[in-house]
């Protein structure tokens, strides 16, 4: 019998796609009550909420190993008078053991599959904040981290691209 790992590298196939989370972990978490520290405004209260999420990888020492932080910042503010109700912020690490990704496709392959693992876990952090905070559980929508990683490549292509170029 033979090894399927060695039979894929001899008739040229790729090797299997290995990823397996080693650990996760909260880096930082902070959560700001504004109604509580103001009191209660007058009037009614009509919460917009905002989410912003920034995605950062390295490579760690270890060989295939690899760190991913996802940031999410959830702010929600009164559409009446844009007054700030509450500010929560999760910095939220994977480490990450990769196997079998070309080089070229490394980057994508943190930048989506690894946040989209994590995400469950961030969602369940941000909803027990904000109902620990005193308010009713934020249950994030998810997040599309392929139009995340699409549109931040459209963004540094746009920035390195030079201003003034003629057209002649």
């Amino acid at each position: 019998m033979s090894d399927d790992n060695s039979t894929a590298g001899q008739n040229g196939a790729q090797p299997a796609v290995r990823l397996q989370i080693l650990t996760q972990y909260i880096r930082d978490l902070s959560f700001e009550n504004a109604v509580a520290q103001r009191g209660m405004p007058s009037g009614e209260i009509q919460p917009e909420i905002s989410v912003q999420v920034s995605l950062d990888a390295r490579k760690r020492p270890t060989e295939n190993q690899y760190e991913v932080i996802s940031k999410f910042r959830v702010q929600s503010s009164n559409a009446a008078d844009k007054t700030p109700i509450f500010l929560c912020e999760l910095d939220y690490g994977g480490i990450f053991h990769v196997e079998g990704v070309p080089e070229d496709q490394m980057h994508p392959f943190l930048m989506i599959e690894c946040p989209r693992m994590m995400f469950p876990y961030v969602r369940r952090i941000i909803s027990d904040m904000t109902r620990d905070g005193g308010f009713p559980p934020f249950n994030m929508d998810p997040v599309d981290f392929v139009a995340l990683y699409r549109g931040e490549l459209a963004r540094r292509m746009q920035s390195e691209r030079p201003a003034d170029v003629p057209l002649s």
